[in-house]
């Protein structure tokens, strides 16, 4: 959460350098002289930058609209009487953490402020996101006292444009930062043309649980690709819901606890206060008054169990476990594996640390993080599950250092075998073999092509080979790359820039290339990858994956209101799959909604799970 971040006092030399590189190039419209009676919205301007960045400025007034005192601390002001221009704001941050003593303002007080206007970039400049536009080292001026808070903008669902965002300037590198908001047309110009003015959301559902920062997500457009249990579902880069708004509090936690809300939950009532921009989430409502939480009743879903004829396959990202978790993230991520995924014959498990989770000791071995996680799927009913793993080389496979995740497979030995073929490690490939049209794996559990730079730094495939009811099944266990170092959709780049799929796509690539040789042997091969492929079902990712018709996303089986494992700022998206080869032609697919939707959360990821008769 931005706003426990404190900035610091680099705030000029940060917009020194992004002036120098054009970056945050404002418009020629400043009409101020020497900063002297200068109006927030003559501050603000019609582009995202304001016209008069890095000036001093001398007697801004406005009405104080709310005050945060914690992380980065500082107020929000307001003109009273605005202009007639919709692209101009009337708010404005006065940001006081860089100041040694800060001024003591309350809602209500009238104002008179001198200050450097400055852009600052949350996330700095390397992150892509918007600026905000704010007055630094203030010297404040208390005029009034009691005075009325202006009314506020009501965002709404007819308010708020269904366009996304202007297509960014190709002079500019892609970015919007010059070009005139345009609110009536553009949903992000829109919220830019509010920054830091007091707006208000009426009654609004819930599409992002409350998280350990104490903040939600709400939708303004209730229909706006909702889905059945209450989210919004992210289907394509070009619907982006445009809805969406995250909510904070400024009452700090300590004063009052922060509301815990799941998704499908509705904020009733109003909920007010000065509209901001920070690094986790972009435009953020920090109320000043916030509405009330209605529990609309969420449930964890559970899916069916296989017929006796059926091998179940799951994937489930158990979020960095280790020993030294508490066991009541065992016991609970059991409990789930057990009842709520009805004990799959086969879990590809994700983010399986070693031994002694993240201390940094040369450490790769995970048979205890595995025992005690299988003894807790027996302690809550579930079958002795074997497992299968390659220990990573050291701080080789990216994730938390020291904690070298990698997957695992357990399965269910009372009802599938695993091929054991010796000669994996960490380094060691596993190949296709095979005669007769019967597809075999030179080494069982192996690693496909971990010499590869596309797994720099990153989870290896670990392939496996199982037999069910006396047919070979595949299952190819991965958690592709992350994606870290991509632009927020509230970038200044529209399209942002979403670096991080080059490697997915080397990856994509490789495991494609894998199941084609598997193909090529035996045509009609049961081959399932799984896992955290870090990417969505419409992405190039995929796209690769498929390539060739080697694989189809089972994901898209279901219907688009369904295709979610994962909620991320307010959007219900898809990061993990099961894809299926071609000789799979029948199945039913789960995802399993038992984790993304909630406060509560055993992992971040829901598990998903495909039931087929080999």
């Amino acid at each position: 959460m931005s706003s426990s971040i404190p900035r610091t006092a680099a705030v000029a030399a940060v917009v020194s350098a992004a002036l120098a590189a054009g970056l945050l190039a404002g418009s020629a419209s400043a009409s101020a002289e020497d900063g002297a009676g200068v109006r927030i919205h003559d501050i603000q301007g019609t582009t995202r930058v304001s016209p008069l960045v890095g000036q001093q400025v001398t007697g801004v007034t406005g009405i104080v609209t709310g005050v945060r005192a914690y992380g980065s601390r500082g107020f929000w002001i307001q003109d009273p009487t605005p202009d007639a221009n919709p692209a101009t704001s009337e708010g404005l941050f006065v940001f006081t953490s860089s100041v040694p003593t800060v001024p003591t303002v309350a809602v209500g007080d009238a104002v008179s402020v001198n200050g450097t206007v400055t852009e600052y970039v949350p996330g700095g400049l390397a992150s892509g996101n918007q600026s905000l536009t704010q007055l630094s080292k203030p010297v404040v001026t208390v005029v009034s006292q009691g005075n009325p808070v202006p009314a506020p903008v009501t965002i709404s669902s007819w308010s708020v444009p269904d366009a996304y965002a202007p297509a960014g300037d190709p002079a500019a590198d892609g970015s919007i930062n010059g070009l005139t908001l345009k609110p009536r047309k553009y949903a992000l110009d829109y919220y830019e043309s509010l920054e830091g003015t007091n707006v208000r959301i009426g009654t609004s559902r819930v599409v992002g649980a409350t998280d350990p920062y104490a903040e939600l997500w709400v939708t303004v457009k209730p229909w706006e690709n909702a889905n059945r249990r209450g989210g919004t579902v992210y289907g394509s880069y070009e619907d982006q819901n445009t809805g969406r708004l995250q909510v904070q509090s400024l009452v700090p936690t300590a004063q009052q606890p922060f509301p815990e809300a799941n998704v499908g939950d509705v904020l009733a009532g109003a909920t007010e206060g000065p509209l901001d921009f920070n690094q986790y989430g972009g435009y953020t409502l920090t109320a000043r008054t916030l509405g009330t939480v209605v529990d609309r009743g969420l449930k964890r879903e559970t899916t069916d169990r296989q017929h006796r004829n059926e091998l179940a396959v799951a994937t489930y990202n158990v979020e960095n476990l280790d020993p030294t978790d508490p066991q009541e993230k065992f016991d609970a991520l059991a409990k789930a594996v057990v009842e709520n995924l009805a004990s799959p014959d086969i879990v590809a498990l994700e983010e399986i640390q070693d031994d002694n989770g993240a201390k940094n000791d040369g450490t790769v071995s995970a048979g205890q993080t595995v025992k005690k996680f299988t003894d807790a799927i027996v302690a809550a009913g579930g079958p002795a599950y074997e497992w299968r793993s390659v220990d990573p080389e050291n701080n080789k496979d990216g994730g938390e250092p020291g904690g070298n995740i990698r997957q695992v497979f357990l399965f269910n030995p009372a009802r599938v075998s695993f091929t054991d073929r010796p000669g994996g490690d960490a380094t060691t490939a596993t190949g296709v073999t095979g005669r007769k049209g019967h597809a075999a794996l030179t080494v069982s559990p192996g690693r496909i092509d971990p010499a590869n730079t596309a797994w720099a730094d990153s989870r290896k495939p670990l392939a496996g080979e199982f037999v069910f009811r006396g047919r070979t099944v595949f299952v190819i266990a991965n958690h592709f790359g992350s994606k870290g170092g991509d632009e927020s959709i509230v970038s200044h780049h529209q399209p942002p820039n979403r670096s991080s799929e080059a490697k997915r796509l080397l990856q994509a690539q490789a495991v494609n290339g894998f199941v084609k040789q598997l193909l090529a042997v035996e045509k009609q091969a049961d081959v399932l990858v799984v896992g955290d492929i870090n990417d969505f079902e419409f992405s190039g990712t995929t796209k690769a994956l498929t390539a060739g018709g080697a694989l189809y996303p089972a994901v898209k089986s279901l219907p688009r209101g369904e295709r979610y494992s994962y909620v991320y700022q307010g959007n219900s998206q898809v990061l993990d799959q099961i894809l299926t080869s071609p000789g799979i032609r029948h199945f039913e697919y789960d995802s399993v909604h038992i984790n993304a939707e909630f406060a509560d959360q055993d992992s971040d990821h829901d598990p998903q799970v495909l039931r087929f008769r080999p």
